[in-house]
């Protein structure tokens, strides 16, 4: 499976994106922009376009930066040295990026059952081509995204994306991000931990402000 692929499918998926709010596509944006980084190793053209991003003075901006700077200098290869290295490796790769693992220390525990109960009544299907849980990272942070931009129907309200968010990211994914920016293999997927950290915890508050 390449980067540009996705783990999901919905049959009933509008053919053209609703319209929703500019900060609301941007969110999508950057949601769909980590799950291509997670969900397998970056192909030539991702890093190019990673290596355009310029980022602002926030914590999430400096790790905007620091990608764009590193993707210039890595190698397609290369990242998928390191993507092997992190999260598939001899048996297992340093990190296991699934939320079951990271809530109960088994894959495919109750959470992953959870998960699929709420992905049933939102309408979002997991591709039949594609074998991991659907608990992935990079599988949820597109979950997301398509929840915001309204891939799997009419956009989910705030209220809906709050919910999923809470019950299904929030719980595990700020430890994986932290987990990934500190860990042995990671080089250009040391910003991608700090974007996802610092990004997490701008929903978090967000998602608190809201209501």
């Amino acid at each position: 499976m390449t980067a540009a692929e996705t783990v999901l499918t919905q049959s009933t998926a509008p053919e053209i994106t609703p319209e929703i709010a500019p900060e609301d596509r941007m969110r999508a944006d950057l949601y769909d922009f980590l799950g291509a980084l997670l969900q397998a190793p970056p192909p030539a053209a991702l890093l190019e376009q990673a290596g355009t991003l310029v980022g602002d003075e926030t914590e999430l901006g400096r790790a905007v930066d620091a990608l764009s700077r590193l993707s210039r200098a890595t190698s397609a290869k290369a990242a998928e040295r390191e993507f092997n290295a992190l999260f598939i490796g001899l048996g297992r790769g340093e990190l296991m990026p699934f939320g079951s693992f990271y809530l109960t220390g088994f894959l495919n525990e109750k959470p992953l059952a959870l998960l699929r109960q709420d992905m049933s009544a939102l309408g979002i299907e997991r591709s039949p081509d594609v074998f991991e849980p659907e608990d992935n990272i990079g599988a949820l942070m597109e979950m997301m995204a398509g929840l915001i931009a309204g891939r799997f129907g009419e956009p989910a309200s705030l209220e809906t994306q709050k919910t999923f968010f809470n019950k299904h990211i929030a719980p595990w994914a700020p430890h994986f991000f932290a987990d990934l920016e500190g860990a042995d293999n990671a080089a250009l997927y040391k910003p991608v931990g700090a974007m996802g950290r610092a990004f997490m915890a701008v929903e978090v508050e967000a998602f608190r402000m809201g209501g």
